[in-house]
């Protein structure tokens, strides 16, 4: 088996990048490692010229965001998300998840002026959940992983709908409306490579997603969601063994290059640190497991759900630890919220790295322990 198809790997691989992206902007290197970030590359005088970290964010993170829209299509269509009576307490969880961060977050920097930095919190990892579940999950109930799993699934749609909706500027609709088209024709390829499968479509499909996401980046809408709006027009089966293909490169570049690149952020000198980072810090690890794990239990209660089926309270507890590692999505929409402010740029990308650290120490502690209780029931 790849080593890079593992959760485990993934997640070791996503936390090392993010550490090496700080040793590096607080040593000597840090003007290296600062010139290559920021070298342009591109044509002159179109949106195309982009600089390296601008194209890794745009670039290659839209092959993430591809991969996560196969899954979610997935559990749509023949997952357990199908049914609106399995998808409704997760969702509701999801729900608790986004709102309750928010408040907290708005709480410590809104009296500062900050309050455009309330979605940054609001997402989940979930290659850092499903990292933890492999490691330290081992015996947990199927209906604790499925819940756990479309928690994390419901959380990357808010992200991506907070991407879409609030970090478009300057909207170009010609290429909005080419980029939707390009799409289009991308589903229908794939639904006719369904059907035979042809080395010429392949290379079609390859150069009609490659339009789209030069379409979507020339809208103004960040370029990410085309690679969402891919990954849910595609056929299912070409889908899932294109979301195959490109797990390991996925894993073991993509998102560690991300995680680099995001987090090469100067630690203040001063130790002044702004409510931005407060904010974050404490909207993670705490606001997603009150929001997560409340949200569920009043859920389960207002639904009737029989005391059969519930998920006991200490594994929605577990649950929300684990909404708590924002890091991908939150590190991206850190950079969108304060793309115009360097420095509080880097407080809200030290917040996310912070308060996802908590958040990770907490969730391994808490899967570990309910892990270790279902063990010795079952036995």
């Amino acid at each position: 088996m790849n080593p890079f198809r593992s959760p485990r790997v993934a997640a070791i691989l996503l936390l090392a990048a993010a550490g090496c992206g700080i040793l590096l902007a607080n040593t000597p290197a840090s003007g290296l490692a600062f010139d290559v970030q920021h070298a342009r590359l591109g044509i002159a005088g179109t949106p195309f010229l982009l600089d390296v970290g601008e194209w890794i964010a745009d670039g290659l993170l839209a092959v993430f965001f591809f991969t996560v829209a196969v899954e979610l299509q997935f559990e749509l269509t023949s997952g357990q998300l199908r049914s609106a009576r399995n998808a409704l307490l997760p969702a509701i969880a999801a729900a608790g998840g986004v709102v309750v961060p928010i408040v907290v977050y708005l709480a410590v920097a809104a009296p500062a002026g900050l309050a455009r930095g309330w979605p940054v919190p609001t997402a989940t990892d979930i290659a850092f959940a499903l990292g933890v579940l492999a490691v330290a999950g081992r015996g947990l109930p199927p209906r604790v992983r499925v819940f756990l799993l479309a928690l994390a699934i419901l959380d990357d749609i808010v992200g991506i709908v907070f991407i879409a909706v609030l970090f478009a500027h300057g909207l170009h609709v010609g290429m909005l409306l080419l980029a939707l088209a390009l799409v289009v024709a991308f589903g229908v390829c794939a639904r006719a490579l369904g059907r035979r499968g042809s080395r010429l479509l392949v290379a079609a499909m390859l150069v009609l997603a490659a339009g789209a996401w030069a379409a979507m980046l020339a809208s103004g809408i960040h370029a990410t969601i085309a690679g969402v709006l891919l990954g849910l027009a595609v056929a299912q089966q070409p889908g899932l063994r294109a979301a195959h293909v490109l797990e390991p490169w996925v894993n073991g570049l993509v998102l560690p290059l991300f995680a680099l690149s995001a987090a090469l952020v100067a630690i203040p000198r001063t130790g002044a640190l702004s409510p931005v980072f407060w904010g974050i810090a404490l909207a993670l690890p705490v606001g997603k497991l009150l929001g997560i794990a409340g949200a569920a239990q009043l859920a389960q209660r207002a639904l009737r759900v029989a005391p059969s089926e519930r998920i006991r309270f200490p594994d929605l507890v577990a649950a929300g630890a684990l909404g708590g590692i924002g890091f991908t999505v939150s590190l991206l929409l850190a950079g969108l919220a304060f793309a115009d402010d360097a420095a509080l740029r880097d407080q809200a990308v030290l917040g996310v790295l912070c308060g996802s650290l908590a958040a990770l120490v907490v969730a391994v502690f808490v899967v570990s322990w309910r892990a270790r209780v279902h063990r010795r029931q079952t036995a």
